[in-house]
């Protein structure tokens, strides 16, 4: 089963219509094909082949082609993507062959203008999945685009956030528009001779050599501090499953996909959030934890508004004692420790043992790496100098 998102769309519908703001990645092959379409070779003595209208045309039955999305246009996804007023703030949830997308649309308002009147938008984060992603992976996916829907209205009704980054999308789309009409020649006044000497010196110093608008999305990523977020969460999604990004620099959003962040430690071992749920139902009071990463390090990764709690018992911390002993010492209730263990191994940060004792046998796992070239070789010698770990 593949947790991996395929892709990441943003999506805007107001009264002006609506439109795919931003989408990640982003490739520019559909966007050459039908360029060589529009203005390739014609050939007056060419023989127009015609249909068979009495054959049925073959079906795609797969929108995926080397793990990228395909057969999609956007003005196709923000149709589908732009529902009404009344499916908002719900779950979305599309298939369509092999791909499943899923968001949350929201309505919220914005400004639209310096005298500050306010409209209502519907904005729509939507994940694209293999359409055989389960329903716990679906549910995990749907809670990110619901909460990435409250940070940008937070922000919105702060600062006008999202205003001002839908302007800038706007703005990239239009002019990467009006570079691909000139450049093919569509308009020859001096007026837009003149605005293409301005757009193609702003689009080069921004791109390099290369003057030929590639697409608006890479212009966008460039410009956009949402689109950089945007893509950070698909990023991230990708490779540890654990997302930590700063909306606007200011909103910190943390969310944890369990099937992914689980793999970091068991490779091919996708473990569902129902399982760790039974698991901390038989959590006793004589069970400890096994921290999976450095505690130091562990220290350093958590946001400084996170519990107190929390922080003493990481700080007190040790395999040798169990949750009893860790509530005693950090001077919390046995509840509290549990909760918190819990968040840990939903996080992939720990997992649950019994406490270490000398009186136990311990074995190493079958598939551990413990080869005479292993790296943690290396790493045992340096966290117990004077000791050999194949010895």
């Amino acid at each position: 089963m593949e947790v991996n998102p395929l892709n990441i769309f943003f999506v805007k519908s107001d009264s002006k219509g609506d439109r795919l703001l931003f989408r990640y990645p982003y490739t520019t092959e559909n966007k050459d094909e039908s360029k060589q379409k529009k203005y390739g070779r014609h050939n007056p003595y060419a023989i127009n082949s015609t249909e068979d209208l009495l054959q049925n045309p073959q079906s795609q039955t797969s929108n995926i082609c080397k793990g990228q999305l395909s057969g999609f246009t956007d003005e196709m996804l923000s149709t589908l993507f732009a529902v009404k007023a009344e499916l908002c703030n719900r779950k979305f949830e599309l298939k369509v062959n092999d791909v499943r997308f899923v968001g949350h649309p929201t309505l919220l308002p914005y400004r639209t203008n310096k005298d500050d009147t306010a409209t209502m938008i519907l904005i729509n984060i939507v994940f694209a999945l293999q359409a055989s992603a389960s329903h716990s992976v679906v549910k995990c996916y749907y809670d990110l685009s619901k909460r990435l829907g409250k940070a940008l209205r937070h922000e919105e009704k702060r600062c006008s956030y999202l205003t001002e980054e839908m302007k800038i999308m706007l703005a990239a789309h239009d002019e990467v528009s009006v570079l691909d009409s000139e450049m093919n020649g569509d308009n020859d006044d001096d007026d837009d001779n003149l605005r293409h000497s301005v757009s193609s010196a702003t689009y080069s110093s921004e791109n390099g050599a290369d003057s030929s608008p590639k697409s608006a999305f890479h212009l966008i990523l460039q410009r956009s501090s949402l689109a950089r977020s945007m893509k950070s969460v698909f990023e991230e999604l990708s490779s540890t499953g654990i997302v930590q990004v700063r909306i606007n620099k200011w909103v910190l959003l943390s969310f944890c996909l369990p099937h992914k962040a689980h793999q970091i430690h068991n490779r091919g071992l996708i473990i569902e959030p129902e399982t760790i749920d039974k698991c901390l139902q038989k959590l006793r009071p004589y069970h400890g934890i096994l921290l999976m990463v450095n505690p130091n390090e562990l220290l350093a990764s958590i946001p400084l508004d996170s519990s107190s709690a929390l922080l003493r018992l990481i700080k007190l911390y040790s395999p040798l004692k169990s949750l009893q002993t860790l509530a005693i010492e950090a001077d919390l209730t046995l509840k509290q420790v549990s909760q918190l263990t819990g968040h840990l191994v939903y996080w992939a940060k720990a997992t649950v043992i019994y406490p270490l004792c000398e009186s136990n046998v311990y074995v190493v796992a079958p598939g551990a790496n413990v080869h005479i070239n292993s790296p943690l070789v290396e790493e045992f010698a340096k966290e117990f100098p004077g000791l050999c770990l194949l010895q």
